[in-house]
């Protein structure tokens, strides 16, 4: 068979793993087939070797994950990171912020902002129903008399006391009160007052 060049040959319709193809092995022409050259690329190439890629890589269509995902759109695995669905024991100490809510004639806390929070009451107040509440969660909420000292605080219907009376703040000013707080269904809010803290 006289040369041709590569250019003048017609093109597959695909390649594929059943067709032959010449090869140049040490100066003779021979042939291997689709499969063959399949397994050469497995093992050697993308075994042995760095595959740069650019764009987006896939796999059946779906995007497959490269290194430069991890830590930006893929998070990184992490042995130590707290799941949802499981017991687990913590060797260090967690904490959850307490998150200054604004004074004013109605004060509403956001629970899904924190489950602790603190106010000082410049004023006479209400403690309005929280927004967001979801059963189970526990927290404290800490109120400050101002400098002037005996403001009031009445509460929202969802604050459930003993034996349903709702406590008297301490009156001196700078004092301190706390309300420890389980919510039990979304429209009640286990609580409890102590009172005259430092």
């Amino acid at each position: 068979m006289a040369n041709v060049k590569i250019s003048e040959l017609t093109a597959a319709g695909a390649a594929a793993l059943a067709n032959e193809y010449e090869i140049n092995e040490a100066g003779t022409s021979k042939k291997v087939t689709g499969t063959q050259m399949s397994t050469l690329f497995k093992a050697d190439l993308l075994d042995d070797t760095t595959a740069n890629f650019t764009g987006t890589l896939q796999n059946g269509g779906s995007n497959v994950v490269v290194d430069t995902d991890i830590g930006s759109t893929v998070q990184a695995h992490d042995a130590d990171t707290a799941k949802t669905d499981v017991t687990q024991s913590f060797s260090k100490a967690q904490r959850g912020a307490i998150v200054t809510l604004t004074d004013g004639t109605t004060i509403t806390p956001d629970f899904a902002t924190a489950n602790n929070f603190t106010v000082t009451l410049a004023g006479n107040r209400t403690l309005a129903n929280p927004t967001n509440l979801a059963a189970g969660q526990t927290g404290s909420i800490f109120i400050v008399q101002d400098g002037t000292g005996s403001r009031t605080l009445a509460y929202g219907s969802y604050y459930d006391f003993v034996s349903g009376v709702a406590p008297t703040l301490t009156t001196a000013a700078g004092s301190v009160d706390r309300i420890d707080y389980v919510v039990r269904t979304t429209g009640s809010i286990h609580a409890v007052f102590t009172a005259n803290y430092s």
